[in-house]
């Protein structure tokens, strides 16, 4: 009796949990949100119920075959061999449906990889593990970062709705205009994956990709890298926010303007020195955002893989070989350069913090101009 119980009580559940991600994960692919992801669903469902119908024609001649020929009736096996007939209707009529299937499958090929006469154009940098996206039209550039809190990561906090797809600084595109993307990466192979707009296109190193997209409506969009490129790999989100073309003017004026004050800041920085504590505060902060992932918040690293900063020989001695490491990274490891992505202020800090944390007590505060001598080659330490 046991298991006849348990059998008929599992059913149920089985049907209802099938149910629930039925609506939750629906079988088929989205529609998008823009022209071509719309295509692109069509021409799925055109080759989808060709499918179906050759299905079905095959299953009901077989099926039909069966039970007709079957050996009750006495049917006696038909003998032929080479049949040119045979061969001929064989070959022909999945050739037919070949052609027929390419014509649709061509022309939406064809639409995708037309990137001509684009209202603008963004470049998308992929790096481990984070993405950069520089407006060729405006002087607007920024990296987005992933910005799920580490607690949840680590189960000592709830995981939201949108964990591990939400980032700092989403990518802003402006709606009814025809967006192209140019695609590229710092270091491996990377993909920018967004689901809605029908776009999954690598970022190689040393080559560029394009694609394009045009949003009808405002809305949030989000997607993933779809490249295994490193351990951190699914921690590299994607978010697009589109607006109305007057937001997204007002939005751009508001990054050029970020922009413009934040150089304007560095350049004021060059003529001061910042306090040991202010600098300390702002180190711990961008190492434990930037840094920490690799060389552990103990500052001591993972063995064989990614070196301890606390006792190095290079942060406790050579602090010009600091600076220069922390701006241009090292050719062939997974030290990557911030000189793009951190500003003097946050990589003078942080290489501070370095070099006064765990002990290090090196006493050696690093300023913006420290930075800036070694970034144009005029550091003489």
């Amino acid at each position: 009796m046991t298991k006849p119980s348990r059998l008929r009580w599992s059913l149920p559940a089985l049907l209802c949990t099938a149910s629930v991600n039925a609506t939750t994960m629906p079988l088929n692919m989205t529609q998008g949100v823009s022209d071509i992801s719309q295509q692109v669903y069509n021409l799925h469902m055109t080759i989808f119920w060709i499918c179906c119908g050759i299905g079905v024609v095959v299953f009901s001649l077989m099926f039909w075959s069966i039970f007709r020929h079957r050996k009750s009736r006495g049917v006696t096996p038909a003998q032929f061999h080479e049949s040119t007939k045979v061969e001929i209707i064989w070959t022909a009529i999945p050739v037919v449906i070949l052609i027929l299937m390419a014509i649709p499958a061509t022309k939406t090929l064809i639409a995708m990889e037309d990137t001509t006469e684009a209202d603008i154009t963004v470049l998308i940098t992929g790096s481990q593990w984070k993405w950069h996206y520089q407006f060729l039209d405006h002087d607007v550039a920024y990296y987005s970062l992933l910005a799920t809190p580490k607690e949840q990561i680590n189960n000592r906090f709830n995981k939201e709705q949108n964990y591990l797809l939400e980032v700092d600084r989403p990518l802003v595109i402006p709606t009814n205009k025809k967006v192209r993307f140019l695609m590229t990466s710092d270091d491996v192979i990377h993909s920018w994956w967004m689901p809605a707009f029908a776009i999954k296109k690598d970022a190689n190193p040393g080559f560029i990709n394009e694609t394009w997209t045009r949003v009808e409506e405002p809305g949030i969009y989000r997607g993933q890298c779809a490249e295994l490129c490193g351990k951190d790999h699914g921690f590299m989100p994607i978010v697009v926010i589109a607006k109305t073309p007057e937001d997204f003017a007002a939005w751009v004026a508001q990054e050029e303007k970020r922009n413009a004050d934040a150089r304007a800041e560095e350049q004021a920085l060059l003529a001061m020195n910042m306090s040991k504590d202010e600098l300390m505060t702002v180190g711990e902060r961008t190492y434990n955002g930037h840094c920490s992932v690799c060389h552990q918040t103990s500052g001591e690293g993972l063995p064989g893989v990614f070196p301890a900063l606390k006792g190095s020989a290079m942060v406790l001695k050579d602090k010009a070989a600091h600076i220069n490491m922390v701006l241009h990274g090292s050719s062939g490891t997974a030290m990557q350069a911030f000189a793009k992505q951190l500003s003097l202020k946050e990589i003078a800090a942080v290489i501070t913090y370095e070099r006064n944390a765990w002990g290090n007590n090196t006493g050696d505060l690093v300023q913006a101009a420290d930075v800036h001598a070694v970034l144009n080659g005029k550091g003489d330490e």
